[in-house]
């Protein structure tokens, strides 16, 4: 029987229906690649298999290397199937080093007037749009149509929209997703020659390249909630282990002899933290961990994420 997770089966005439999955976005990626042409196939026999057991396994092809790249809930959730790949599958994959699912949002509202304007040997592009973007409580776009008057024809808000949304994968700072944009559309101008609905999705992403910066975007990682488990001797130990590694304490429970530790850690401080928390309790504590919440890094980490960011694009741009 062919069936994924999150399917439903039911007796015939049952108009039972349940509520599907909430299904986290992913926060660690990682570029995995067969060693041959045999291993090409049996990775790819892996993967279909997996997607279909755990909607939080996500694959795609990463379009500037062409690498698959593949996407979970954390570093150990993804070496789980690496190794299923490796052992049920006996597909050898070379492994790339884990990325954290980082993400931009700006902190301030800002106006916008931006006209795109092209000619060419016969009609022209032309497009002007005005209003004005900033953060949005909401996960992606929040667009708000206020155009009266007729200045934009009502067939091109939609491409207004359409240029806006295309822009969020990508932001300018370190090229992270964009995260909760607000976007007001109050006026603009059109042509009855050369306005057509490209001509308004090219203004919409102009407009996005030449205010987005302006905005004071930061970056955003993923904070996790950690779960520590030990004897109470070491729990002076354990809350090191947190602490060097920008983690907030949030509680701690004892119970007959042992300790539980509740922490918010960045996911990027995470990396090989198991074999950190073996050797500062003598393999006696243990952890767990998921995705709590997206806060911005510190001023620091987001200028040296943004330096990084800057010399990889002069490297791949020589």
């Amino acid at each position: 029987m062919d069936c994924a997770s999150g399917d439903t089966f039911r007796s015939l005439g049952s108009s039972l229906v349940l509520a599907s999955m909430h299904v986290p976005d992913p926060v660690v990626h990682l570029a995995v690649s067969p060693k041959d042409r045999a291993g090409a196939d049996k990775m790819a026999k892996a993967i279909g298999r997996f997607r279909k057991e755990d909607p939080t396994f996500q694959v795609r092809v990463d379009e500037k290397s062409g690498e698959t790249v593949i996407s979970g809930m954390g570093e150990l959730h993804l070496e789980v199937y690496i190794e299923r790949m490796k052992r049920e599958f006996e597909a050898e994959v070379e492994v790339g080093a884990p990325q954290v699912a980082y993400r931009e949002r700006l902190t301030r509202d800002l106006p916008f007037d931006y006209t795109h304007k092209k000619q060419t040997g016969g009609s022209g592009q032309y497009g002007r749009i005005i209003g004005s973007i900033g953060p949005s409580d909401e996960d992606e776009l929040e667009f708000n149509d206020n155009v009266t008057g007729g200045n934009i024809p009502r067939e091109f808000i939609p491409s207004v929209r359409k240029g806006f949304t295309s822009m969020l994968g990508t932001g300018t700072l370190i090229g992270a997703p964009v995260d909760g944009l607000r976007v007001d559309l109050d006026d603009g101008n059109s042509h009855s020659v050369d306005s057509s609905d490209m001509a308004f999705q090219a203004a919409a992403k102009g407009a996005f390249r030449e205010y987005y910066p302006k905005g004071k975007p930061q970056v955003l990682e993923p904070l996790m909630n950690v779960s520590i488990e030990g004897p109470i001797e070491f729990q002076g130990d354990m809350v090191g282990t947190v602490l060097q590694r920008r983690g907030i304490l949030v509680g701690t429970t004892e119970d007959s002899g042992f300790v539980r530790i509740e922490a918010e850690v960045p996911l990027s401080e995470m990396f090989g933290y198991a074999t950190s928390l073996r050797s500062s309790t003598q393999g006696k504590a243990e952890f767990t961990m998921e995705f709590h919440r997206y806060a911005a890094v510190p001023k620091d980490v987001g200028e040296e994420l943004v330096k990084q960011y800057r010399e990889e694009r002069e490297k791949a741009g020589k």
